[in-house]
């Protein structure tokens, strides 16, 4: 694997480069990206947000600059993306940007800790060859090779070309019908029941939606509310049922932490539901809740759709134990529209 990857640390690269480096973005991204920038000996030397909103404020001690003004302090420099977007007029500019200065989007793990690396790769090539090897068409090692070079290198190009339209996902790979019995682990507001149902002209059979943050799972009741055979837990996913801490005011990023609030949680096999169709999208805890649906998945085969961004693991320790609870899935990787590699998915299916 190691030999495929083509990319240096893009850490290395920002500090060997000895240009300006220049935040785009503010929020706890660029605290993140800062701090590990720093421990690489690297201090930036401004920040900018887009037009609207820059205000005259300050962030870590720099004032918050537009863009054009960054132009005319400085001739060149390196811009190093902040925040995460799916929204094509904000990728358009950052795809302008990058046109006029390089543009890169470190990878900081939203779960867990350490970096994505050549020495993470290295450390585990063994897992990463494995799951390489097993991945089920071309495209799915394409991909998976341009997602691990964008997670080094962090260059958006290794996005840019590797976007890929969900519709045609839920269509031709997972193959979404009117008769699926759909678990939905990380359910949001309903945003992708909302994409099920239009890809199945609104049928199916149930949907079982667990979502464990309380604002969220308000929303997903509302958003909800017309469909029948549906049933909606304020609950999280996972190997056993136990109660655990989340965080406070996570918005869509509900997960675990030290210090917040009460949430209950469940493995699905508990649950004894006869699911076709499983999404985990659980903030980092989707391999605890592959542990907690051992039985359900040795005995229906679900298609899974299964989130693979937020741990630096989640790349082959998420594949590995799915095809360790059944050899026969195949196992396509895609990543759809998002800058940096959110949106980086396993899609498992038996046929």
């Amino acid at each position: 694997m190691l030999e495929l990857i083509k990319e240096q640390n893009v850490w290395n690269t920002l500090k060997n480069d000895k240009k300006p480096v220049i935040l785009y973005g503010m929020g706890l991204g660029a605290e993140k990206i800062m701090d590990t920038l720093e421990e690489y000996g690297v201090k930036a030397d401004g920040i900018f947000a887009s037009d609207e909103f820059v205000r005259g404020h300050f962030f870590r001690g720099f004032k918050v600059m537009k863009y054009s003004e960054v132009c005319e302090q400085y001739d060149d420099f390196n811009v190093v993306l902040c925040f995460a977007t799916h929204l094509d007029s904000v990728i358009e500019n950052i795809v302008k940007i990058n046109g006029e200065h390089k543009v890169f989007a470190p990878d900081v793990p939203v779960a867990g800790g350490g970096l994505f690396s050549r020495e993470f790769i290295e450390e585990n090539e063994d897992k990463f060859d494995t799951v390489y090897n097993a991945l089920a068409d071309e495209e799915s090692k394409r991909v998976y090779l341009d997602i691990i070079n964008f997670k080094v290198s962090g260059r958006i190009e290794y996005l840019l070309k590797s976007f890929a339209d969900k519709s045609s996902i839920y269509r031709d790979i997972l193959k979404l019908n009117e008769n699926e019995n759909i678990i939905d682990l990380g359910a949001y507001d309903g945003d992708t029941i909302r994409e099920f149902l239009e890809a199945t002209d609104g049928k199916y059979d149930y949907i079982t939606a667990l979502e464990p943050d309380e604002k969220n799972f308000k929303k997903l009741l509302k958003n909800t509310e017309e469909l029948d055979n549906i049933a909606c837990l304020n609950m999280g996913a996972w190997d056993k049922k136990d109660t655990l801490i989340f965080a406070k005011k996570a918005g869509r990023n509900s997960k675990l932490s030290a210090e917040g609030v009460s949430v209950e949680v469940t493995d699905i096999d508990s649950l004894e539901l006869s699911p076709t169709f499983i999404k985990m999208d659980i903030e980092g805890s989707e391999l605890k809740a592959l542990c907690g649906m051992e039985k359900t998945i040795k005995k229906y085969s679900p298609k899974l759709y299964v989130c693979a961004y937020h741990r630096n693991e989640d790349l082959f320790a998420l594949p590995l134990k799915i095809l360790e609870l059944d050899s026969n899935y195949k196992i396509y990787f895609r990543h759809s529209k998002y800058i940096p590699a959110w949106e980086s998915n396993f899609y498992c299916v038996k046929e």
